[in-house]
C-alpha cells in the first residue's frame, strides 16, 4: 500500500442543456498517507464520486494532480482498486473466479490466483461460499466478495464508492465492523466516499467535509478511530452535530477548517 496525494484537483465539463461550462470540482487538496482510512462525506452533487472517478482515472482532471506513491495518475491502472456501491460481481463466475479476476488480468496461473483467492476469502469468513455464484448469496455477501476481489489484486489504494449505501441498517453496520476488521489485518490505504455523517465517522480516522456544488474543502477533521460502542457517548453526538453544521450551515462556519 502507499500514500494517495491530491493537489488542487478541479473539474469542469460543459453544459450543453444551459450552454455554459460547470464547475464540478474545485481545489480539493488532500494527503492520505499509507495505510490510512480517510472518508468523503458532502451533500448529494458536490462531487464526491467525480473525485474517487478521477483518482480511479475514469475521468480526466481539468487542474490539479493525483499521485499514488509519489507517481503521477494518468489513466486507470491496478494500482487502485474500486469498489462500487453496486456489486459489480460477474454473475457467471464462481465466487472464487471474481475474486482472482484481477491477478487473472495480470497473468497469474490459475493455481496461484486460486490461493489468492481462497487466502482473501478466508480473510472476510467466505471460504464456506468459494464455488457459489452471485446469485447466490446475499447482498452483503456479494459486497464482501466485492471487497475482496479488489484487496486480491494487492492495490496500492482502495477506492470505495458508497459500497454499503444499498444495504439494510443490520448489515450496513455488520459490513463497517467486518471492513474494519480487514483493514486491522491488512492496512491497505482507504479513500472511502458516504453520504451518511455516521457511517464516515465510524469508518474514518480523518474525515473529510465538501461543501456544496462545486464540491471544495469545507472542512478535515481528525476523528481517530471510532467504534460503534461510541455512537452513545456526548463526543459522538457533538462531532455528528458539528459536521451537520458544516454541511447544512456554510454561511455559519468559516470558508475552510482544519481541525483535530
Amino acid at each position: 500500500m502507499k500514500s494517495l496525494e491530491i493537489s488542487n484537483l478541479q473539474k469542469t465539463y460543459f453544459d450543453p442543456y444551459a450552454g455554459t461550462k460547470v464547475t464540478a470540482v474545485q481545489d480539493v487538496s488532500l494527503t492520505i498517507r499509507e495505510g490510512e482510512f480517510v472518508s468523503v462525506v458532502g451533500p448529494s452533487g458536490c462531487g464526491k464520486t467525480t473525485i474517487l472517478n478521477m483518482v480511479a482515472g475514469f475521468l480526466p482532471v481539468t487542474g490539479g494532480e493525483i499521485r499514488v506513491g509519489g507517481r503521477a495518475v494518468k489513466g486507470p491502472g491496478a494500482d487502485r482498486g474500486v469498489v462500487f456501491q453496486s456489486f459489480a460481481l460477474f454473475p457467471w463466475k464462481t465466487v472464487l473466479d471474481n475474486v482472482g479476476f484481477g491477478p487473472k488480468m495480470r497473468g497469474v496461473a490459475k493455481p496461484e490466483r486460486d490461493r489468492i483467492a481462497r487466502e482473501y476469502l478466508a480473510l472476510a469468513g467466505l471460504s464456506h461460499a468459494a464455488e457459489r455464484y452471485p446469485n447466490e448469496l446475499s447482498g452483503g455477501m456479494q459486497q464482501r466478495v466485492g471487497v475482496v476481489r479488489a484487496l486480491a489484486n494487492d492495490p496500492d489504494v482502495l477506492l470505495m464508492d458508497e459500497p454499503f449505501a444499498a444495504l439494510d441498517a443490520l448489515t450496513r453496520r455488520k459490513m463497517q465492523e467486518e471492513l474494519l476488521g480487514l483493514w486491522d489485518q491488512l492496512r491497505f490505504t482507504v479513500l472511502f466516499v458516504t453520504h451518511s455523517i455516521e457511517e464516515a465517522i465510524l469508518i474514518g480516522s480523518r474525515v473529510l467535509v465538501l461543501s456544496p456544488h462545486p464540491g471544495r474543502v469545507r472542512a478535515e477533521l481528525d476523528v481517530g478511530m471510532v467504534g460503534p460502542s461510541d455512537l452513545d457517548q456526548p463526543s459522538f453526538g457533538a462531532l455528528s452535530k458539528r459536521i451537520h453544521r458544516l454541511l447544512f450551515e456554510e454561511e455559519r462556519e468559516p470558508a475552510r477548517e482544519i481541525a483535530t
